[in-house]
């Protein structure tokens, strides 16, 4: 599926915070979502806004990105400051199970799987700049990103993947043979297998439109819902083609500029073959930066770095 079809929106939920990075829905409808003022929220009744509900569930103290719901209801938070917590969704207790790695301070945890066995894989998206300046890895193309294991009884992660372009979402397999991991700064998707002859190895998956960002499953059966945070961007492409010391300028100068969101947003979602089954997109949208989706009932959920709230669209119908 190459033309894409329009992206519909139909209605506009405000947070009362900004920068609703990820959106991941619960098992009765709830949308959880991590704001820039380090809190933790769950919205009610978002296909309705007459009836939204924000709830808050705890503070991090940090900046969360990633989230992911754990089968006992707590949720996996990576957290661009404190590291990969656990957070205890009935009475908000914040756990660290995560902020270092030999030595070094886990900086820019960005998303993170939780496997039936309680194996945790985590995104690392830059080992060289935070979050604040995370254009600067884009622009560089720094290959400092890095996919993180980390066994069952917990302990320090295990390094099982680096020199990833800004590494990014994660999403299982139907039949957990593999994970898929969003190269936000290679507009691709990699598979990394976990299981059979080629267990360990990372390979291409999918060739994408634009940049992804975070993903979300769909149920065992569904596919893998890809948000596009920006069109593909030419210039930047063939920037990336250029010596390292050219793109280390450039990225300093990126970092001093203010950052101006495309216009243009998407999502895209795909198969356990990396086949485009849903291409969605639209321009000229007053949402920009669409970092995260999520599918509810008839509704796409999409959340934003940018925006202080998340925006509702019409979700297609099955193709």
């Amino acid at each position: 599926m190459d033309r894409p079809t329009a992206l519909v929106p139909l209605h506009y939920v405000a947070l009362g915070a900004r920068g609703p990075e990820d959106v991941v829905a619960d098992p009765q409808g709830r949308v959880l979502t991590g704001v820039a003022d380090g809190r933790i929220l769950r919205v009610h009744h978002l296909g309705d806004p007459r009836t939204a509900r924000v709830e808050v569930l705890a503070e991090t103290g940090g900046r969360p990105l990633g989230l992911e719901l754990l089968p006992d209801g707590d949720l996996l938070v990576c957290d661009a400051e404190r590291g990969l917590l656990r957070v205890a969704t009935d009475d908000g207790t914040v756990r660290v199970l995560v902020d270092s790695l030999a030595g070094e301070r886990l900086r820019f945890c960005s998303n993170a799987v939780a496997l039936p066995d309680g194996t945790v894989y985590v995104t690392v998206s830059s080992r060289r700049y935070p979050l604040s300046r995370w254009i600067g890895d884009i622009v560089e193309h720094t290959g400092t990103g890095r996919l993180l294991r980390l066994a069952p009884g917990g302990g320090e992660p295990d390094v099982v993947l680096d020199g990833l372009q800004f590494a990014n979402g994660l999403a299982p397999s139907a039949d957990g043979s593999f994970l898929v991991i969003a190269e936000t700064g290679s507009c691709r998707l990699t598979r990394y297998r976990l299981t059979g002859p080629h267990a360990g190895r990372a390979e291409p998956f999918a060739e994408l439109p634009g940049m992804p960002d975070n993903l979300w499953r769909e149920g065992p059966d569904g596919p893998v819902w890809v948000a596009l945070a920006s069109p593909r961007v030419p210039p930047l492409d063939l920037l990336h083609r250029t010596p390292p010391a050219v793109r280390r300028t450039a990225a300093r100068a990126a970092v001093r500029a203010p950052y101006r969101p495309s216009g243009t947003v998407g999502v895209v979602a795909v198969d356990d073959h990396g086949r485009t089954v849903h291409h969605l997109v639209r321009r000229h949208s007053g949402f920009r930066m669409v970092t995260s989706v999520c599918a509810v009932g008839d509704h796409l959920v999409l959340g934003s770095l940018q925006e202080p709230g998340v925006a509702v669209c019409a979700r297609p119908a099955a193709g």
